[in-house]
């Protein structure tokens, strides 16, 4: 058997900064070929583990290790993070974070002209290793230019270039639309079949991480290994669900209609499930047992924005003539792919960016006379980096600082701060500093800072990006908790489950239109809405053909009501 390219013998890591060990007695290998998804809840150590890799760990992070990791059979702590990189190569959430040169062939050449390879060699090579992620036509564009799935293949070039044995992803499909998603596991399956270099993968999103075969996934806990087994043995245990681990919807639905997944059905995918005929009139069943969706009666309007169109500075058309509205009381989706205008839309129904032609009525009122402050008392919108709206470093301050703005005094201040940071559940830490809290609880402190304003609306851009299960439900049942208590609520997003579980209503942007207004079941049922708008079909609906119902769209609807009752007992 050939030679792990990466092993742990009963590795544990401390960071210096920290009491307690992140890492212990991890015992793992990675062979040459292999392709292995690590998934587990936030903080569980993931992150630990691929510094521990990639040579992050111990070049860059200092702790104290015990056991061993090995590269080639060589301790990473005799090797240094040059040699470790010819042997590793990652790909990080971030493409932003990862790109050097100017242009995409200046950033894919960067680690041949470290080496100093000269021409024509080098140009031969980041010419190769283009075409083998399909970005050869781009090649001297700024990086800033491409689309969020070109910037990651342009990522992975610029790591394949150096012919590396393994390659680490870490969360590739955080920041991607559905389609694109979708896409990159396919390229990362190319890229795997054609070089036969090990794949790491790190990713919440495991349903769409499964849209290709892995060999092994590895389920990690409170820095331990719980589980490293292949797909399907995995995924007909308790093993995901009782450590906060999202499984695919057809499983969740199967498992509802009372049929047991087993490893013979090869449950890793809805495209390879095995059902018997028995099994499928389960489910049959259990859709006819379930009460038809009932239609909410309308309610008034809040925002309707009629015919907006808007053009940025360099002349490209974000908006054209789009029409939204959204109801007193709502919780909707705004989805569709990267740069088809949602972001924009939000910017200018804030007052970010003006719009050129149209008109926008708030509870029937004319928006463009009101200023950009006037809109942020009855609107607020939180960002999806957290990291971007903090500025002071206590959290009481932060909660705080829109309203001394406005000049509110000092004893409201503190009365309104206070009531906000209980609903948010951040009262234990109202005297925290900021730089304390988890990735979650900062998102919180954002949602908090627009919430003591007293909006009548919050826009939140990507609420759950990044999150693992637990921490999205966490979030989406907040959020859920202020839609109940008369907040209306808009989420951008790029996550089909998030908009499937709680969004009643989803608007589909595609090339600055809007393609569908229509229930989130709706949506991702129509086969030409989804190919138009870089969504991904739900596997429910898959499901719902392969078991003989004859009406997909409603079985995806009582499902969702399904699980939200479950969720609400």
């Amino acid at each position: 058997m050939d030679e792990p390219i990466i092993a742990f013998h009963d590795f544990g890591f401390q960071y210096n900064a920290q009491a307690e060990p992140t890492l212990h007695h991890i015992d793992l290998e990675i062979r040459k070929g292999e392709k292995v998804l690590i998934v587990g809840p936030s903080g569980c150590g993931k992150s630990t583990l691929a510094h521990c890799m990639n040579g992050l760990i111990p070049f860059s992070y200092r702790g104290e290790s015990t056991g061993s990791v090995t590269v080639r059979g060589k301790e990473t702590k005799a090797l240094n993070l040059f040699e470790i990189s010819r042997t590793v190569g990652t790909v990080l959430q971030d493409s932003d974070g990862q790109f050097i040169g100017l242009t995409v062939a200046e950033d894919i050449a960067f680690a041949l002209e470290n080496n100093c390879v000269r021409d024509p060699e080098l140009h031969a090579r980041v010419d190769k290793a283009a075409q083998a992620v399909g970005i050869e036509s781009h090649l001297r564009h700024a990086p800033g230019e491409l689309s969020g799935g070109q910037k990651q293949r342009v990522a992975l070039a610029g790591v394949m270039v150096d012919d590396v044995d393994l390659l680490l992803f870490d969360e590739p499909l955080a920041n991607l639309d559905p389609a694109t998603g979708k896409s990159a596991m396919e390229l990362i399956d190319e890229i795997h079949t054609r070089t036969g270099a090990a794949i790491v993968i790190i990713e919440h999103r495991l349903e769409d991480v499964l849209h290709r075969d892995v060999d092994r996934i590895v389920l990690m806990c409170a820095g331990r290994i719980l589980a490293d087994l292949p797909p399907d043995a995995l995924l007909s245990s308790d093993l995901l669900r009782d450590n906060g681990i999202r499984e695919p919807l057809y499983l969740t639905a199967l498992r509802y209609a009372g049929v047991t997944v087993t490893p013979e059905m090869l449950p890793h995918s809805i495209r390879t499930v095995r059902l018997t005929e028995k099994e499928k009139g389960m489910v049959q069943s259990w859709f006819h047992s379930m009460p038809p969706h009932a239609v909410e009666e309308t309610r008034p309007l809040l925002l309707d924005a009629q015919h907006v169109t808007f053009s940025y500075a360099n002349g490209h058309r974000a908006l054209e003539d789009v029409s939204v509205y959204v109801r007193k009381g709502e919780l909707i989706a705004i989805v569709g792919t990267n740069g088809a205008g949602k972001s924009t839309f939000s910017k200018v129904v804030c007052g970010f960016e003006k719009e050129q032609e149209g008109r926008i009525e708030f509870t029937g009122c004319d928006w463009g006379t009101l200023s950009l402050k006037e809109r942020a008392d009855h609107v607020g919108y939180v960002m999806q980096n957290p990291n971007q709206m903090l500025s002071k470093p206590m959290i009481f301050d932060e909660v705080a600082l829109g309203l001394r703005t406005r000049g509110v005094a000092e004893e409201e201040i503190k009365t309104r701060v206070e009531d906000t940071l209980r609903v948010c559940g951040l009262w234990p830490f109202r005297k925290w500093p900021v730089s304390a809290l988890s990735y979650g609880q900062k998102k919180r402190v954002t949602i908090a800072s627009i919430l003591v304003l007293e909006p009548e609306m919050i826009i939140l851009d990507e609420p759950t990006a990044g999150q693992d299960y637990r921490h999205y439900t966490e979030i989406m049942e907040f959020l859920r908790k202020l839609n109940r208590d008369g907040i209306t609520v808009v989420m951008i997003t790029h996550d089909m489950h998030l908009m499937l579980e709680y969004a009643e209503r989803s608007v589909v942007f595609s090339d600055g239109h809007v393609i569908a207004n229509d229930t989130s079941a709706g949506v991702l049922t129509d086969p030409d809405v989804i190919a138009r708008a870089n969504l991904k079909e739900t596997s429910l609906y898959d499901l719902a053909l392969a078991c003989g119902i004859a009406e997909p769209r409603e079985f995806v609807q009582r499902f969702i009501d399904h699980e939200r009752e479950v969720a609400r007992a």
